[in-house]
Parts: structure tokens; C-alpha cells; sequence
């Protein structure tokens, strides 16, 4: 290589530059790099010549660390203002978009806005403490977000003390008045003292701007997924400790048949969704077009009642069909009968899940819950009416938040009343001011707000069979990241709400395609027997292996219906 020589060089600073050029090469190794690559090409001799030195060589680049991250406002599955966190590294000498995500809020209506506006702010707080991090050192990545989401919620917490402090000091210096006089129970028809209410506990704190932690966290899970050249379900599989290249499952999915509730055009206001509980063993494919085909007669069957004419058939925000329904037993009784119709055995071929309103339907000022439009029961009647509905349908196997958690006593009596044949589950991600409720088997928890991948794993290993990953009734959904998450956190279950909408349904398809290259792999493996936390009973630990290889057809199922699509299109 001849190095020009310059202006007022003499030959001595020109053998001095050669000699610099040979050892940087030297210790870069680049001779011995370009020998190996020229020799492979040789041998190979393939038709894109360039196109394979460019591969050998970006195979030797150096993996990308974060440059800089940035926030972007967008707009989730409803329409309203979300943010889009967007993280960048150097590739090959060159800045470029890493990876994005978004998660869900669950911040109050109407304060979208501020969460935005916040969200972004404290992206660009962070970029400078993320600068040069590797997006593959995720645990690093969400310690950083964790230490900032922390002195946050440290900072809110004394603002709101010097809030607390200053309206007691104005209370103070007003005029003394009479004070009220100490609540008592109050006295029911016949005299008798009414049990008082637990009062609720206090709400989680959802700082606005919290969901750019997640947000962050997600992105940067995306980025090591890319840099490692692996899908991202199987980056959060090395995150767990594992490694990818063994069998996998993928959970079992269950689906939201129909959607009911407060927001419904009848009076029903017991429950949000009944979810669809599939059989151990079925493929994705399989779980969507039975849910498919129950909801196209469901809803051919409510098309028929002159009652259901009048109320027209809408989407709800989980992505369901919108029925109306005065009392608890008639959407069980008219899926019951879908059943028949379609020759499934309910109970058998497939098990329902209830995702209650216990803790949005109590009436504070009567004490009561309000089941469904002026029908009011106490606690104790919530209890009594749920244990006869799940004995008088058998096919429900769980039930979601069917109480207040202040309800404890409640709690003890419906687990105690169920147990064996039905699992409580409550829809929290992380409560760390009170324990669980008596009696409940599993959580659901979501990735939304300040919830990091990190926190994600930690809970999962935690908790490993007690918990499965989900969306709740009203959450908008924002990134199909659930799946990917799902399969390499190892769950069992992943709720994705409804068939309906495209996020949602991306999900879906998105789940059907990790299956489908695990089962190309041959790393696809199943679990056959029913597992909690939806399932009561835990398999037999003297039985086969929980993961058995995948099975061949069962000359008992019957073959597919045709004109069955698995694949739910939101057109």
C-alpha cells in the first residue's frame, strides 16, 4: 500500500506513517480478516460476489450501543394520543434506528394529554444516562429506567405531602365548626346493624409520564433482539437464563368470545368478557377458528331474537361482539347452545372464563354491588350468586376480579366454595402495599406504564405457574409485542382480548407464526395436561414430562369445518 506523500514530508515521516499503517492493520487484524475472506469466497464462488463480502463483513462489525433515544407521539388502538419510544445506535460507522415500542396506559380518562407531554420529557431525560449502552445488557438498560422512574415517584410523593401539609394548614385557620358526628352503623328494616364496608384501598400511583419506561424498556428489548440476529422471543429467553435452542411452547391463548358490562346495550353489568378456555394440547390455529366459528353462530343465533334486532351488533373496545343480556345466565345458556349446534362438547373441547367487575360495580353510597341496571347484591350475595352460577355451568373453570380485594372475608368464602372446580384469579400486575386476596391462584399481569422487560422476568420466575400475560377489558392496545413476551417468558396462557381490531389481531397472527417456525425447527413442543393457573389440579409429577413432543392427529377430533378461517382479519 503506497501512502502519498504530502506537502514538506521528508522520506523518514513517510516510513514512519508506513510502519504505523502495518501495525494498526496488524493488531486490527485485517490482513489475516481479508486472506480468510478472499480464500472463502474462492471456494464459494457464489453468484453476488460483493453481496457475500459484505456479509462476512458485517459479521465482523461491532455490535451496536445506544447513540441516543427519542419519543414520538402517536396514537394507540382507540384513537387517543400514546407515545412511541425510538432507539438508535451506530451500525456499521452509521446512526439508525435500532427498534420503537409502545405499551399501554392506565392512566384516568382525560389525562392522556399530560402523560404525553410528560412521557416525552423524561424520554428526553434518559438519553444522555443511555448513551453507549448496550441494547443487549437489557438488565442494565432497566436499571437505568428503574433509578429514574424511582426518584420520580420519590418526587411526586413529597410534592403531594407539601400539598397534604398546606391544605391541613388552611383547614386549620378557618372558623372551628362543629364536627359531624362519628359515623355509626347503619340500621337495617328490622333494626339490625349493617355490616360496614372495608374501605377501598389506595389506588397504585400511574405518575404521568410513566409510561415512557416501558416504552424505553421495550425498545431496547427489541434492539438487543436485532443486534443478537434472534427473534425477540427468543432474546427474552436468553434474558431468562436459557437457551433458545432447546424445545419450546408456545401458551395456550384464550380468546374473547363475547363482551358485556356496563359499556353493553343490555342491563348486564356482572361480568366484561367471557373468554374462551381452550383444551390442553391445540395449536393457535386450531384455538382461532373454533373461537370463529362460536362467534359467527353466537351472533347468527342473536340475529334471530327479535330482541337482539333492535340492538345492533357492535365491536367492543377488547376487540368482542357487543351483546345485550338482562341476566347472568343467558350468554352461557345461548353459547351453550352454539355448542350443540356446532357439535363441541362445552366442558370438554373447550372451558369458559369470566372476567368479572367486582371492583369497578360496587356502589359505595348503598354498599352494594350492582350486578346488572337496579339489581343491587351485598357481599355475601356476590358470593352466593356466583357459587350458583359456576355450579350451574360447570363448563367455567375461571374467574377474573369477581370481588373487591378489600372483600377478604368474601374472598375466603367463594375460594373455599369453588375449590377444585373453578380458579380465582385477580388482574393485577404488582401490588406492593397489600397481599393477594385469600384463595386466588394466579394474577394476570401487563406490560404497561413503567413496567420493564427486567420486572417482567423477575415476576415470571418469581411467580412461575401462577401467573399468565394479558390486556385488560378496556386497555388499548398499542405494540403486538404480548406475544413474542409471552413465549419467551415461558407462560403457560396469554390473553389478547378479542378477534376484533388490527393490533389485536396482529397479535394473533403473530403468535401463529412463532409456532409455526418453532414447529419448522422442530422445537415445538406441547403441554397436555390442564395447567394453573386456569386449571385447578397441577399435573402428575409421576406421569410423563410437562412438555411432551408435539402430537400426531387424534383420530377423536373431528376434521376441520371447512370454510374455517384461523386467521382473524379485522376487514
Amino acid at each position: 500500500m503506497e501512502l502519498r506523500k504530502g506537502r514538506g514530508e521528508e522520506p523518514e515521516d513517510r516510513e514512519e506513517l508506513r510502519h504505523a499503517a502495518l501495525e494498526f492493520y496488524r493488531v486490527h487484524r485485517v490482513p489475516e480478516q481479508l486472506e480468510r475472506a478472499l480464500n472463502e469466497l474462492f471456494l464459494r464462488r457464489p453468484s453476488d460476489l460483493y453481496g457475500h463480502l459484505a456479509d462476512f463483513f458485517s459479521a465482523l462489525s461491532a455490535p451496536p450501543r445506544i447513540s441516543r433515544v427519542q419519543g414520538r407521539e402517536v396514537l394507540d388502538s382507540r384513537g387517543q394520543p400514546s407515545v412511541e419510544a425510538e432507539v438508535y445506535g451506530a451500525v456499521r460507522n452509521r446512526e439508525q434506528l435500532l427498534a420503537s415500542g409502545a405499551v399501554s396506559s392506565s392512566c384516568r380518562p382525560g389525562d392522556g394529554a399530560e402523560h404525553v407531554s410528560n412521557a416525552l420529557q423524561w424520554i428526553q431525560d434518559l438519553d444522555l444516562q443511555l448513551r453507549d449502552l448496550s441494547p443487549e445488557d437489557q438488565s442494565q438498560v432497566d436499571h437505568v429506567l428503574s433509578v429514574f422512574y424511582s426518584s420520580r415517584l420519590h418526587e411526586h410523593a413529597e410534592a403531594q405531602s407539601r400539598t397534604e401539609e398546606s391544605s391541613s394548614t388552611s383547614r386549620s385557620n378557618m372558623a372551628d365548626t362543629p364536627a359531624p358526628p362519628a359515623a355509626a352503623n347503619r340500621k337495617g328494616k328490622k333494626g339490625s346493624a349493617v355490616k360496614l364496608l372495608p374501605p377501598p384501598e389506595p389506588p397504585e400511583p400511574v405518575l404521568p409520564g410513566s409510561i415512557a419506561g416501558g416504552a424505553l424498556s421495550l425498545s431496547a428489548a427489541r434492539a438487543g433482539a436485532a443486534s443478537r440476529g434472534v427473534p425477540l422471543y427468543q432474546h427474552v429467553c436468553l434474558l431468562r437464563g436459557r437457551q433458545p435452542g432447546g424445545p419450546m411452547h408456545v401458551p395456550s391463548v384464550l380468546v374473547t368470545l363475547l363482551s358485556y358490562g356496563k359499556s353493553s346495550p343490555g342491563k348486564l353489568h356482572l361480568f366484561e368478557e367471557i373468554i374462551l378456555v381452550p383444551k390442553p394440547g391445540l395449536t393457535t390455529r386450531q384455538v382461532l377458528s373454533m373461537a370463529l366459528e362460536l362467534q359467527r353462530e353466537v351472533l347468527k343465533m342473536a340475529s334471530s331474537q327479535s330482541k337482539a334486532v333492535a340492538c345492533p351488533v357492535s365491536l367492543s373496545d377488547c376487540g368482542a361482539p357487543c351483546l345485550s343480556a338482562d341476566r347472568p345466565e343467558q350468554p352461557l345458556d345461548l353459547l351453550s347452545e352454539a355448542c350443540v349446534n356446532l357439535g363441541l362438547s362445552l366442558g370438554s373441547d373447550l372451558f369458559l372464563g369470566l372476567s368479572c367487575a367486582g371492583p369497578n360495580l360496587l356502589d359505595y353510597s348503598k354498599g352494594k354491588y350492582e350486578v346488572s341496571s337496579g339489581l343491587l347484591k351485598s357481599p355475601d350475595e356476590m358470593v352466593d350468586l356466583l357459587q350458583s352460577l359456576v355450579l350451574k355451568n360447570p363448563a367455567v373453570v375461571v374467574l377474573i376480579d369477581p370481588l373487591r380485594r378489600e372483600d377478604v372475608e368474601q374472598w375466603e368464602r367463594l375460594s373455599a366454595a369453588l375449590a377444585g372446580s373453578c380458579s380465582l384469579l385477580s388482574d393485577v400486575t404488582f401490588r406492593a402495599q397489600a397481599p393477594p386476596p385469600p384463595g386466588v391462584q394466579g394474577h394476570v399481569i401487563k406490560h404497561n406504564n413503567h413496567v420493564t422487560v427486567s420486572e417482567l422476568v423477575r415476576i415470571s420466575a418469581e411467580q412461575e405457574g401462577s401467573v399468565l400475560l394479558g390486556a385488560s377489558h378496556s386497555e388499548a392496545s398499542s405494540d403486538p409485542a404480548l406475544p413474542d413476551l409471552a413465549v419467551g417468558l415461558g407462560h403457560d396462557f396469554l390473553r389478547l382480548g378479542g378477534l376484533g381490531g388490527a393490533e389485536r389481531a396482529s397479535g394473533y397472527n403473530r403468535l401463529v407464526r412463532i409456532e409455526e417456525e418453532l414447529q419448522r425447527d422442530g422445537r415445538l413442543v406441547f403441554k397436555e395436561k390442564p395447567l394453573p393457573p386456569i386449571f385447578t389440579q397441577r399435573p402428575e409429577q409421576d406421569g410423563p414430562g410437562p412438555e411432551d413432543p408435539p402430537p400426531g392427529p387424534d383420530p377423536e377430533d373431528p376434521p376441520p369445518r371447512p370454510g374455517s378461517d384461523p386467521d382473524p382479519d379485522p376487514s
